[in-house]
Parts: C-alpha cells; sequence; structure tokens
C-alpha cells in the first residue's frame, strides 16, 4: 500500500477549483486502496476529511493570495520523512508550499499544476505590482520545479506545466450524481460563481458588472446573482451603484459546495467573464452545463477547451463588457440545450492512479 501526502496550498471547506481537485484526488486514492495524507496550510493541528488525515502548517503571511512561510523548508522534509511517505502529489500554482514540496521532498513528487500565467494584467486593467515578480518567477524558478518533478499533472492544455511536453494532460471533473439536470424551470437569472477577491480581480466580475447596464437594456427583467466573498464585495457594489445597475444584483456570499447545483438549476446563463490565462480551466462552467445550465466564458485561459461555443453557450472576447451583454441577452433569450457533461469525474480516476500510485520510492 502506497503513502501518498497530498500537498496544497487551500484545503476544503477552503472553497475553490484547485481545492476541490486536490480534494477529489486524496479521495480517488484512498479508494483505491492507497493511503492518503493531506497536508495544507492553516491554524495548525490535524483533522478529518472523509475519513483522510489532514495536517495543517502555518503560514507566516499572505501575500496576494500565497501563503508564506520560510520554516516550511526544513518543516516539510522533517514532517514528510515522519509520515513515512512514498510520493507526493503537490498542487500549483500558488508559489510556496508546492514549490519547497519539490525542493526539500525525501521521496518523488508529481506535480498537479493548475495554471497558465500567473500576470495578472489583462484587457482594461493595469499591470499588477507584483507582475514583475511573477514574471520572473516564471521564467527562472517554475522551470526548476517542474525540473525537480518526477511527474507532471496539467489540468489543461493552457497550464504551464503542459508546455513542458512531458505533462499528462488530466482535466479536472465534476460529481455528475450531484450536479445534474432537473425539469426545473429556469429563471431570466445571470449566475457568477467565484472568488470575489481583489487579487482574483483576473477573474472579470468588474466587466460583468459594468455590462449591466446595456444588458438592462438587451434583457428587462434580468437579475444578477453571485456566489462568492472576499474583500471586493464593498468595492464592487459601490462600482454598481454609480453605475445605477446595484438594484440588479444579489449577493449570496459563501455557499457550500453541496448546494450550489440549486443555483446552477435556476439560473438562465452561468457567466464566467475572465480576463487571463490564470483561468486554465473554468470549474464554474463545466458545473453548469452538469446542471444543463448554459454558460457564457471569456475566450482566454482554458475556457475555450471547456465551452463549445454555439453548442454549451457562447464565447466572447475578454475585458469587453458590451460583448459580454449582448451574448448574455442572447442567450437568455434563445438558450442552447447543453449535452451530456463531458466532465465527470469518473473518467479521470483510471489515469490519476496510474500516474500517481505508479510513481514510488
Amino acid at each position: 500500500m502506497t503513502h501518498v501526502a497530498v500537498v496544497t496550498p487551500r484545503f476544503p471547506p477552503d472553497a475553490g477549483g484547485v481545492e476541490e481537485y486536490a480534494a477529489w484526488v486524496a479521495e480517488t486514492l484512498q479508494r483505491a486502496g492507497h493511503r492518503v495524507t493531506v497536508i495544507t496550510t492553516g491554524p495548525p493541528g490535524t483533522t478529518i476529511f472523509r475519513g483522510i488525515p489532514v495536517i495543517r502548517v502555518r503560514s507566516w503571511v499572505t501575500l496576494s493570495n500565497t501563503p508564506v512561510n520560510p520554516l516550511w523548508w526544513w518543516q516539510l522534509r522533517r514532517l514528510l520523512t515522519r509520515l513515512d511517505v512514498d510520493v507526493v502529489n503537490a498542487h500549483a500554482p500558488v508559489p510556496g508550499l508546492a514549490d519547497v514540496t519539490a525542493f526539500t521532498s525525501p521521496v518523488p513528487v508529481v506535480l498537479t499544476y493548475h495554471s497558465g500565467s500567473l500576470v495578472k494584467a489583462g484587457p482594461q486593467e493595469r499591470s499588477s505590482a507584483v507582475d514583475p515578480l511573477l514574471r520572473a518567477y516564471e521564467r527562472h524558478v517554475l522551470p526548476r520545479v517542474f525540473a525537480r518533478c518526477r511527474e507532471l499533472i496539467a489540468v489543461s492544455p493552457v497550464s504551464l506545466a503542459h508546455a513542458t511536453g512531458r505533462a499528462h494532460l488530466i482535466p479536472p471533473g465534476v460529481d455528475t450524481d450531484l450536479f445534474s439536470p432537473t425539469e426545473e424551470p429556469r429563471q431570466r437569472r445571470v449566475l457568477y460563481v467565484g472568488r470575489v477577491e481583489r487579487t482574483s480581480r483576473w477573474k472579470g466580475l468588474q466587466v460583468l458588472v459594468d455590462a449591466l447596464t446595456r444588458l438592462r437594456e438587451l434583457a428587462p427583467g434580468v437579475r444578477l446573482d453571485i456566489v462568492g466573498d472576499g474583500d471586493d464585495v464593498a468595492p464592487l457594489q459601490k462600482r454598481a451603484a454609480d453605475l445605477g445597475v446595484g438594484d440588479l444584483i444579489d449577493w449570496h456570499g459563501r455557499v457550500a459546495h453541496g448546494d450550489l447545483p440549486a443555483y446552477y438549476r435556476r439560473a438562465g446563463v452561468t457567466v464566467l467573464p475572465s480576463l487571463t490565462e490564470s483561468e486554465s480551466f473554468g470549474m464554474a462552467l463545466a458545473e453548469a452545463v452538469a446542471c444543463g445550465c448554459p454558460v457564457v466564458g471569456s475566450a482566454v485561459g482554458g475556457i475555450p477547451f471547456v465551452v463549445r461555443d454555439g453548442e454549451d453557450g457562447r464565447l466572447v472576447p475578454p475585458g469587453d463588457p458590451v460583448a459580454l451583454a449582448e451574448a448574455l441577452a442572447a442567450v437568455l433569450d434563445d438558450p442552447p440545450r447543453p449535452g451530456p457533461s463531458r466532465w465527470d469525474w469518473r473518467h479521470r480516476e483510471d489515469q490519476t492512479v496510474r500516474v500517481i500510485g505508479e510513481v514510488s520510492r
């Protein structure tokens, strides 16, 4: 029985695509007969997630959504040795924990890389102060991290790991027992699911707010549901109020993963208006399609890999609020009918177990 350590910067109950992917990997490996331990960040201690031990290590500070602690260079090696781990599956792109693991692990590392370039500047957005550091990291540090890993997994063709030519392509998936269509009538509601954080403005929620002025004209009676929380809620509420569209938005805050299908099933369209290739997949779009909800996404990053334009919904240029409004109105008025989900997790189980399970001391 192989002992696998799944090392990830964040893990449920934290919400997000990387978190759900890492949790699915841990459960899949456990079902396949492996012993699994999760190592992540948070208040120090050990908890249990669906029968899997989760060890949390302290971060000193969070820089641009990145947990950091220089002591990890010593702590992680000691921890992996004490646990008698055979192989590590580390998850990135958040710089820090996975990088330290790649350089210090006493056992082979399989790195799952979840993003294209992390550079935050996109259409209509100023270059971030951290962009020069991110470019330097991706040019000088990340190739060395990749080289240190026994195997690489890319979640989409946009993943920087995929560009190495040696990565296994294993996209995220959807629990189609949970995310499934119903006969519930759809409403004239636009749904956004994702982080609402200043450091996540590359997801383009501010462009969606700007699009509401035009969408109100094209689709009378439309409403926008925003599921997610973060430090950008108040600035975006002010932006919406200044544009005169604040009354169109319902802010739902953080919603448990198991409660999301109800939102997808009543929405007329789910939207992901991301601006950069940091969006290497677009889990919310895959979940929506699995629930039979048509989608609109930006033609950027991995979204065109997930969304079939004209079948699942529409693709639009990133950062264009008018084009976004027109696409949303068109889908609300004449919704396509997405076919069966192409992103069932079960289609990825065998490859995941093989790639990680075969790497041992």
